[in-house]
């Protein structure tokens, strides 16, 4: 057998993948012209505490990768479970489609963000470093703000949503 050459098709692959669950993202940038511009993501990962870094992935055929490649920075939201609508809104359609009626704001660096406070968590990035990796971008996002509240995160498993069982208050101390 040629270690390089895999030994089963691009669809079992996909559904090897989908069995493990991931957190459902919108990420929201600015494109050129200052419009806002989003896309569901559910390749979010952490990567460092120090300095604080996040990734995520777009397929380079992607119609929003030159927009994300030259953006300054970007919004990660990370969905509750009572946003599942936003899931699927923000993974087709046009941009102006994906946002028509959707309540923005600036975060405190200028970026464009969805206001709603019912996200379980969002992070404000820097675009820190690409990666191009076979047929998809890695994006390295250096986290400058964040926020999060008790929302039960919107989770996907098995290439369908999920909510996650309810969890006890997290207590932080700063």
């Amino acid at each position: 057998m040629n270690p390089a050459t895999p030994a089963f098709d691009q669809s079992y692959f996909r559904s090897a993948l989908s069995r493990f669950p991931t957190g459902v993202t919108v990420v929201v940038a600015q494109a050129a012209d200052g419009s806002p511009i989003g896309m569901t993501i559910s390749s979010f990962s952490s990567l460092s505490l120090e300095p604080p870094l996040v990734l995520w992935t777009l397929k380079l055929e992607s119609a929003s990768i030159a927009h994300m490649r030259q953006a300054e920075g970007y919004v990660i939201h990370v969905l509750s479970a009572a946003q599942q609508d936003l899931a699927y809104r923000f993974a087709k359609g046009s941009q102006q489609e994906r946002f028509e009626g959707i309540p923005l704001k600036r975060s405190r660096s200028g970026l464009w963000m969805l206001d709603m406070p019912d996200c379980s968590a969002w992070f404000e990035c820097r675009n820190h470093h690409q990666h191009d990796a076979g047929d998809h971008a890695i994006f390295i996002g250096a986290v400058h703000a964040c926020a999060w509240t008790n929302a039960q995160p919107l989770i996907h498993h098995s290439r369908r949503f999920h909510h996650s069982p309810p969890v006890a208050e997290i207590i932080v101390e700063r």
